[in-house]
């Protein structure tokens, strides 16, 4: 039997609970920082998020993971795909990923958020040095030899609508402080970089 809304929000707050329970047990710096990953549908956010994460809890990190997917079907269930519903889902998720970050969290982001506008939006909510744009620059025909859910065929047949690269914008940052093409690097070498990243803004420890 699948968990209603309430239960799926049971097990982010059960998740927060031990992310935050790990920090107070670590001896690790306040971190406070957003690690925001952005890019198409199949770029591999997720994948990276999740082993960036893994990474970061070796390390007695706190580290804690905000994935589309799942927010989409708890926090932010009431909203579709339309320009107005993406501003409002990347604003909230913005909105708690600061907390995160304020609570001392390394709180890793991995959303689609095709608007440049959003994004910078979120970036604003932090400190100077505290938000962290990576975009995952994969080729839109590499996502869509991937098409792991599926998700591209159905957009080009029509069959959903507002998709991101097909029948909706995505707009490439201006200024992010990583770029991944994750179609020529390993799943190793992005966590690499990112962890160094981390690690050259104070954010881990050498």
């Amino acid at each position: 039997m699948s968990a209603g809304p309430s239960g799926r929000a049971s097990s982010t707050c059960l998740r927060a609970a031990d992310a935050i329970e790990h920090f107070v047990n670590s001896n690790s710096p306040i971190a406070g920082t957003v690690v925001w990953l952005t890019g198409l549908s199949g770029a591999g956010k997720s994948t990276i998020a999740l082993a960036l994460e893994r990474e970061l809890r070796q390390k007695h990190t706190p580290v804690y993971v905000l994935d589309g997917d799942k927010v989409r079907t708890g926090l932010c269930s009431d909203l579709g795909f339309s320009p107005e519903d993406r501003k409002e889902n990347i604003r909230r998720i913005a909105e708690v990923a600061r907390l995160f970050a304020d609570a001392g969290l390394i709180c890793v982001v991995a959303f689609i958020s095709p608007y440049r506008s959003d994004r910078d939006r979120a970036r604003a909510m932090l400190p100077a040095g505290k938000f962290i744009e990576v975009y995952l620059s994969t080729p839109l025909e590499v996502c869509e030899e991937r098409d792991v859910k599926g998700l591209y065929a159905k957009a080009r047949a029509g069959l959903v609508s507002d998709f991101t690269g097909i029948s909706a914008p995505y707009e490439a940052p201006l200024r992010s402080e990583l770029e991944l093409r994750t179609d020529k690097l390993s799943l190793d070498q992005c966590v690499y970089q990112v962890v160094g990243l981390l690690t050259d803004r104070g954010a881990l420890k050498s």
